[in-house]
């Protein structure tokens, strides 16, 4: 049994059977998902997906593409939502140099109101981070120690020793199992056992061997099943310790 620590399962990909995945969750040993919002249009309804459906929470907050609509009252929005029993995390926020949607200075701004808030709040960060590192590290050094992790990690090790350091975790994915995938691979070798999470991104980023379907929760287990062959142990010590790793840092999943 896994927890997909970072799903979107209210992309529109999945507006025609959203209902039977969630459904099919734990016949396809899936103990939770976190639902992560990306901007204002879909941080009420990660929330609300969270409270009708007894597997998913939620995680609250403006992705760096939406970071010039980040207003106060989008802000009083999320502060409120936090306080639900299914909201565990302020996210996904962070910084994404790759697009620009948003100006870095706002970029930039937005993710240091955020953490604040989720300092505030006692509440941990999902992180998003592309192409950005060297600022995101300098603004996250402003508020270390931190609570969270960086999702879908794909930096060198000496970037991954800073943000463990800092007390966050890291997110492995599917870009794990990518042919020729370098980065990710030294860096799921090296990870602390105690500080891994497992997540799909879905619909997004499918492994090996779903490679160009729509990702799913159930495809952690691939990822678990190559963590687990870099690392020397079983399939089932990986997934027990991601769903431990998981419960910790997110201490409202039950």
């Amino acid at each position: 049994m896994l927890i997909d620590s970072h799903a979107h399962l209210l992309d529109e990909r999945f507006d025609e059977d959203r209902g039977e995945v969630i459904a099919s969750l734990s016949h396809k040993g899936i103990l939770a998902v976190i639902e992560c919002a990306t901007g204002p249009a879909d941080i009420a309804a990660a929330a609300q997906l969270a409270a009708e459906n007894p597997a998913i929470y939620a995680a609250v907050g403006v992705h760096p593409h939406d970071a010039r609509s980040y207003t106060p009252e989008v802000e009083a929005q999320i502060r409120e939502l936090s306080r639900q029993s299914k909201v565990v995390a302020i996210g996904e926020i962070g910084l994404d140099y790759h697009y620009d949607f948003s100006p870095r200075p706002v970029q930039q701004e937005v993710l240091r109101r955020q953490l604040a808030l989720a300092r505030e709040l006692g509440l941990p960060a999902v992180l998003h981070n592309r192409e950005s590192t060297a600022d995101m590290l300098e603004i996250l050094r402003e508020f270390a120690p931190l609570q969270g992790v960086m999702h879908c990690f794909s930096g060198s090790l000496e970037t991954m020793k800073i943000l463990l350091d800092m007390g966050l975790y890291i997110g492995i994915g599917g870009s794990l199992t990518f042919k020729n995938s370098v980065k990710p691979v030294e860096a799921a070798k090296q990870v602390p056992r105690d500080r891994f999470l497992i997540e799909t991104d879905s619909p997004y980023l499918a492994p090996v061997p779903m490679r160009g379907k729509r990702n799913e929760p159930p495809f952690t287990h691939y990822v678990a099943e190559r963590l687990a062959g870099l690392r020397g142990q079983t399939q089932e010590e990986i997934q027990a310790q991601a769903v431990e790793n998981t419960r910790r840092l997110f201490s409202k999943i039950k």
